[in-house]
């Protein structure tokens, strides 16, 4: 047991199953799924988590019945030739001392997707339309409800037979079973609607032929909100009067806490909180949740550090944390926390970029920080170089130090130059935003790793020739980044205009009156500027996107959103930034040739398309690779991974020439 977290690392029951410590991943859609199946993607990303220390497992969400397929790309355990799928991750995952559990899942109205490209179908208690995806959902027959509740009991024999430790129903984010016990969803007057009692019937009853399906030894649990947190949802005194009468019945083993609701903007950021939300703010509802019931209580909701996690153990607040994006960004989180090598860990910053926001594009799960996640068929594990050949990283932005960090840890000699005083580029410039503080954690993380694997860094120094023929590189990584460019504007009577770099990193005090934000990319960089200078000034955010913050996370955009609304924020969408005088902005219509005048303009703030930088250097017949903005700008997941992609490359290409 770890000294320095003992409740985090001490055991801990879940009816006949044992964890080794507090420590869960909890169900999360990867992507990884293969027509339904589960295939070698996703054993190798829950093994790596498993082999990382974790002491529970909860696979991402498998569907109970064929209305179920809430995407298209859904776990589904409603035949027999998903099972081997589960054995595989099982059998992975345990040898680690590790258990695993299974979601069993139904979203009712809350559906995605639609077949071929068509608008999707949902059946739901009621016809009651889905504000979010726009669903209009079929209301369900007695029965198919008896159907989908068979379902519940079928798949979880499946999957535990196939050697998965237990079933979870989730009852969160408003699927299905908590859309029967909704009042303001549920219209029913038969035996699943009408009276609380009734309303619970659905959710209770799966829940019974699930544990009537399972052998005596397996699990299972419940997975609910604490608390909806969108207008007109349900509350916590409701949700807790739920999880009373599943205690009461008897057969679960433990409740799983979480916030917000899948059905609206503003409850569905909850479902995977940005970092605008405070450290395990959803811990009050899981104290709730323990006043109810004896049963164990786990909590999910940005619990990103064990220090975090130990702290609301030994407060009482629940029984066991979920560390999901923790253990995305670092998979080894619970193993250096339990050997005290905290320094180490590589800390989630909640920016929701390529966990949810993957899925949301359809593509398989990672993190801006560690691309390794989501794809460990591809670059774990790294081979190692016996013999030191020189690397030099020109640039130590993300993409340097990640190109860096990977080829030193596989033991190559490497060089880093950045002409700055410090490393981190333009990470440095967004945690100056709003709500955006933890961005920096980027770079000090990428730092860290860097410095621990030995490369040696020189900062506040230019690369030369000089530079180039005393270390004598074998290859060169540039990693040199972007710089403002210029807008093509007609300027009248020497308007006050800065780029929004620029305005970042000096922060100058502005004149008196308005001032507009334009923003071409429709990113970070124009809504947190115009929601920071909101804060002293009115401000308008124009933009060349169809919306605010198009290029953001959806959950994290909602937040940033919700804040501009707050500050008073006035917004223009799809149009460009013609001209300027001293007191008013001109705006073309990107959809038109109309234009826009924007009165009492005193300072203006570009948010434009960056230029590559390349250094005037000659590194002769030394092979030279661009990468990150340098390549071409974008963001820092593409920077980061490019740097991954590079080094590796190095990496794999001497370990080859070595063996050869």
């Amino acid at each position: 047991m770890s000294t320095t977290f003992p409740n985090l690392f001490s055991p801990m029951k879940l009816g006949s199953l044992e964890l080794k410590n507090r420590i869960v991943s909890s169900g999360h859609d990867t992507m990884l799924a293969e027509d339904g199946h589960i295939g070698p993607e996703l054993v190798a990303y829950h093994k790596a988590r498993a082999a990382g220390g974790a002491g529970l497992i909860v696979l991402q969400v498998s569907g109970v019945h064929e209305t179920a397929r809430y995407t298209n790309h859904v776990l589904m355990a409603t035949d027999d030739s998903t099972t081997s799928g589960y054995s595989a991750v099982a059998e992975a995952v345990h040898a680690y001392d590790c258990k695993i559990i299974a979601q069993l899942f139904h979203p009712g109205r809350e559906v995605m997707d639609g077949e071929g490209g068509m608008a999707p179908q949902a059946v739901a208690p009621s016809d009651s339309p889905q504000e979010r995806f726009h669903v209009v959902p079929q209301r369900l027959s007695t029965s198919t409800i008896k159907e989908i509740i068979k379902g519940y009991g079928d798949s979880a024999a499946r999957v535990t037979q196939a050697g998965i430790d237990g079933v979870e129903i989730v009852a969160s984010h408003g699927y299905l079973p908590i859309q029967f016990c909704n009042p303001r969803i549920n219209d029913r007057q038969d035996e699943y609607g009408g009276s609380a009692a009734n309303r619970m019937r659905f959710l209770l009853e799966s829940i019974q032929a699930a544990r009537e399906s399972v052998a005596p030894g397996c699990v299972v649990g419940l997975r609910i909100s604490g608390d909806d947190l969108t207008a007109d949802g349900m509350i916590e005194s409701e949700f807790m009067e739920i999880i009373k009468a599943v205690d009461a019945q008897g057969y679960a083993d433990y409740i799983s806490v979480t916030a917000g609701d899948s059905s609206t903007l503003q409850g569905a950021q909850h479902i995977v909180p940005s970092m605008q939300y405070g450290a395990a703010y959803v811990s009050d509802l899981s104290a709730a949740a323990k006043k109810v019931t004896d049963l164990p209580v786990m909590v999910a909701g940005r619990i990103n550090q064990p220090q975090e996690a130990e702290m609301i153990l030994a407060q009482g607040k629940t029984d066991l944390c979920i560390m999901t994006r923790a253990m995305i960004c670092d998979p080894e989180v619970a193993n250096k926390a339990a050997r005290g090598d905290l320094d180490s860990i590589r800390a989630c910053i909640g920016c929701n970029q390529a966990c949810i926001g993957h899925f949301q594009q359809g593509v398989g799960i990672s993190c801006i920080q560690y691309p390794e996640s989501g794809r460990e068929t591809v670059f774990l594990p790294q081979p190692r170089v016996r013999t030191p050949r020189r690397l030099l990283v020109v640039g130590g932005g993300p993409a340097g130090l990640k190109a860096a960090a990977v080829a030193a840890d596989a033991g190559a000699a490497v060089l880093l130059v950045e002409k700055e005083k410090r490393v981190g580029g333009q990470v440095h410039l967004a945690e100056k935003l709003p709500f955006r503080a933890e961005f920096g954690g980027a770079a000090t993380n990428l730092e860290g790793e860097a410095r621990r694997s030995g490369v040696q860094i020189m900062t506040n120094t230019g690369i030369s020739t000089e530079i180039v023929d005393d270390f004598a590189p074998e290859s060169v990584i540039l990693a040199t980044g972007s710089q403002d460019r210029e807008m093509a504007l007609e300027l009248v009577d020497d308007p006050t205009i800065f780029t929004a770099r620029s305005y970042l990193s000096g922060e100058p005090n502005l004149e008196r009156g308005g001032v507009l934000v334009f923003d071409w990319k429709g990113d970070w960089a124009g809504l947190g500027t115009a929601v920071k200078i909101a804060e002293k000034r009115k401000v308008t955010l124009a933009t060349a996107a169809s919306f605010p913050g198009a290029a953001m996370q959806q959950y994290t955009r909602t937040a940033m959103m919700g804040e501009a609304i707050r500050r008073g924020v006035t917004f223009i969408n799809d149009v460009r930034l013609v001209g300027l005088d001293a007191d008013s902005a001109y705006l073309q219509s990107t959809l038109s040739y109309e234009v826009l005048t924007v009165d009492n303009v005193s300072t203006t703030i570009v948010s434009f398309a960056p230029r590559s930088v390349v250094p005037p250097v000659d590194f002769g017949a030394c092979p030279v690779i661009r990468i990150g903005d340098c390549k071409a700008p974008r963001t820092v997941e593409e920077a980061v991974y490019e740097g991954l992609t590079a080094a590796t490359r190095f990496v794999r290409d001497e370990a080859l020439a070595e063996s050869a």
